[in-house]
């Protein structure tokens, strides 16, 4: 029955029926995340630097509501100028499918997608969490518990600086998701590689990283692996001015109402505005750095 709903591109279905390795990519930072045409050359440039490190990407999004895993050049450049295409975590999936729309995929759904084709590693650039002021407003992101119950490792610079690092922490801790370090013992900040904040092991190479994966599954302990890479430290920003323009972000969201699924969106393209365009950068260079360990950690899943 999954046929009826998905199509898998012809290279990534072999690629994963000959266990070979694959890596997953979201499509919100096509749709949502980046100004055309930044959204798609960054977007082409992922998938050419996973195929160089000797891996197979997967993009993944749904068109006219087909599921899709790996996507052409021609997809892409369609996700990266419309305007009508849906942001689709889990909840929405199933109506975004039935009523035949198109959707982008969040963090939460790619992840059940990638288990769905049976993807075992997915590169994004920082995950989702628990929005600042949610003890009142219960803003949490749903990443969260698909990182709780979905098994696919995660491979991001951390969670976005706009949240409450402390409290996003604190939520993968109570539903048991490793938050691991790659060669660092802090919890990078999207933006900038330090948050204050401790990661719950610290790992320096893919393999070491591949077997702790590998052990968890094995012992079936349901989730998904948090792995925080901090983004290179030539590309990260002074901590003072992302701070200052964030806070300045959120008082604007705030101010103008703008709530749910929208937040995110909207607080990116303001940080954006208030840094010269400084934090886009930033942001395409933290997913390159992604999906270098990506590739390596998929390669060595594939070898155990």
């Amino acid at each position: 029955m999954l046929e009826n709903y998905m199509e898998i591109n012809k290279e990534v279905k072999t690629a994963i029926e000959e266990k070979k390795p694959v890596v997953a990519l979201e499509s919100t930072i096509i749709s949502h995340g980046m100004p055309y045409p930044k959204n798609v050359e960054t977007a082409l440039e992922v998938e050419k630097i996973i195929k160089c490190m000797g891996a197979i990407p997967a993009t993944i999004a749904i068109l006219d509501g087909k599921i899709k895993v790996g996507l052409s050049r021609d997809e892409i450049e369609y996700l990266g100028k419309a305007k009508d295409v849906y942001k689709v975590s889990r909840r929405d999936l199933p109506f975004i499918v039935a009523k035949g729309f198109s959707g982008a995929t969040t963090v939460a759904s790619t992840m059940i997608i990638s288990k769905l084709a049976g993807i075992k590693v997915f590169v994004t650039g920082g995950i989702g969490g628990v929005h600042r002021g949610a003890e009142e407003s219960f803003d949490i992101s749903a990443d969260l518990q698909e990182l709780a119950h979905t098994d696919v490792a995660v491979v991001c610079a951390g969670a976005k600086s706009i949240l409450d690092l402390g409290l996003t922490l604190e939520y993968l801790e109570t539903f048991g998701v490793p938050v691991v370090g790659y060669k660092t013992d802090e919890f990078p900040a999207f933006f900038t590689r330090k948050s204050g904040y401790g990661v719950d092991y610290r790992v320096d190479s893919e393999m070491e990283l591949a077997k702790a994966i590998k052990a968890k599954w094995d012992l079936g302990l349901m989730g998904g692996i948090v792995v925080a890479n901090p983004i290179p430290e030539e590309y990260e920003m002074d901590k003072d001015v992302i701070d200052k323009a964030i806070e300045e972000a959120l008082k604007e969201a705030e101010e103008k109402g703008i709530k749910g699924k929208k937040v995110t969106p909207f607080l990116l393209s303001s940080v954006k505005d208030k840094t010269g365009g400084d934090s886009l950068e930033s942001n395409i260079e933290l997913v390159y750095n992604n999906a270098k360990v990506g590739a390596n950690l998929a390669i060595e899943l594939s070898k155990l």
